[in-house]
């Protein structure tokens, strides 16, 4: 495969990403239909859709992060293997990213999203009534599969049939990812002690993607037009640029940030003394402080180079995970609102990095999947070293530490996060 090389493209035209809420379209109006004549979804059915489905892609991940201290006492799981249970669907998530792109072509997007959706739900059912330790992470498995194959092909749904309003829909879309998040890690661990189980609050996470499904099915049942057009050639992936390697580490490092504190915040705390109760509702706090940074970065950041909220965003979240190695104990509402809400802010903008530095349908496939393989590969071993240090040295200490370098290794990054046809220019 031929490796694309950075261009000196000052015989292009000026690319420029489309406002939060663009000036010439209402943001409520659907783009035209397509030259074949069938009609895209429409613009509002189309945002009720994509936040079931947003709603849907985290409650598999984060309802595990309360349940994890009983999770361990009844299976009798180190810390070390009890991190797989988020490390597993975070690794599928940068590993299925490649072959994502070619089930949509093979199969249709769509219908490849209603599979993955249904996926998740029946793995999640699955897990939450497994007798051993194999069908355990076997149905982790089959949680970040789904996830993982559902959430690679939204952004393309967006750039292909709403392209003027793309960062008013991502925004949403990464908004309701944050309120699926918040309302699991709120309500989880208070199920937990209600029933005096995990299993049952563990299985009613079916129901969301259930909902997806139906959504989706919509979408695959009109969406004919965006199938066809997604036939063509893929573009090959970005591996000689170098931003967007740069893009692929600032994502990974917030990826290894927020996916070990949601799998490990809940269980620190109750190490302090908190009930599960409590720790369950500090790492809503975590989320729900993940949800208002989402948009509001979304909204802030209206050019296309995003240096400066990149570099705010990780320079909160590096003061906060700061404080907690220093003091964890001290204010730990205001510590964790303070990391989720870098983390958010930097979730949303590296997601929309991708889509300022391609131009088609198939470019923002193409640097999406490379951003999300190379991040999401390097975001699992967050938590797993995040459990293994706590193995190694019976605190949690060490690994806020790592956690914190971790985090200036972002700020250090984001005044090279440029565009890079922006910069070839210069």
């Amino acid at each position: 495969m031929q490796l694309p090389l950075i261009n000196d493209r000052r015989s292009d035209p000026p690319f420029t990403v489309p406002p939060l809420i663009s000036r010439a379209t209402p943001p409520w109006r659907a783009d035209p239909p397509s030259n074949d004549g069938q009609p895209p979804v429409p613009f509002g059915i189309a945002v009720i859709c994509l936040i079931l489905v947003a709603q849907a892609l985290r409650p598999g991940i984060v309802s595990i992060g309360p349940l994890l201290t009983d999770i361990i006492d009844d299976f009798g799981l180190a810390h070390t293997q009890a991190s797989l249970l988020t490390a597993i669907p975070t690794l599928l998530m940068g590993l299925l990213a490649l072959p994502t792109p070619w089930l949509a072509q093979r199969f249709g997007r769509d219908r490849v999203i209603v599979v993955a959706l249904f996926v998740l739900a029946a793995a999640t059912l699955a897990r939450a009534y497994a007798g051993s330790t194999l069908v355990l992470f076997a149905t982790t498995a089959g949680v970040g599969a789904g996830i993982a194959i559902a959430g690679a092909l939204v952004p393309g749904f967006v750039k292909a049939g709403f392209p003027r309003q793309v960062a008013l829909l991502m925004g949403l879309y990464a908004m309701a990812l944050s309120m699926g998040s918040t309302f699991a890690a709120g309500s989880t661990g208070f199920l937990a002690q209600v029933f005096g189980t995990w299993r049952l609050p563990a299985g009613l996470w079916t129901i969301p993607p259930l909902l997806g499904v139906a959504a989706w099915a919509y979408v695959a049942s009109r969406d004919f037009a965006t199938r066809r057009r997604e036939t063509g050639p893929q573009h090959p992936l970005p591996l000689g640029n170098r931003t967007a390697w740069l893009i692929a580490a600032y994502f990974a490092f917030n990826n290894v940030v927020f996916y070990s504190f949601i799998s490990w915040l809940a269980p620190l705390y109750v190490e302090m003394g908190h009930t599960a109760a409590s720790a369950g509702l500090i790492l809503a706090c975590f989320t729900f402080a993940f949800l208002v940074a989402t948009p509001l970065f979304g909204a802030l950041s209206r050019n296309e180079d995003r240096r400066p909220f990149l570099a705010l965003a990780a320079g909160i979240g590096a003061m906060g995970v700061l404080w907690m190695a220093i003091a964890p104990g001290f204010l730990p509402l205001v510590i964790v609102s303070l990391i989720a809400f870098g983390a958010g802010g930097s979730f949303t903008l590296s997601m929309t990095l991708p889509l300022d530095n391609a131009r088609t349908v198939a470019e923002v496939a193409s640097w999406n999947a490379f951003v999300l393989l190379v991040s999401y590969l390097v975001g699992a071993a967050g938590p797993v070293a995040v459990g293994i240090l706590r193995d190694w040295s019976g605190s949690f200490q060490p690994s806020l530490w790592m956690l914190a370098a971790v985090s200036f290794g972002m700020l250090l990054l984001a005044p090279f996060l440029r565009p890079h046809h922006l910069a070839v220019r210069r």
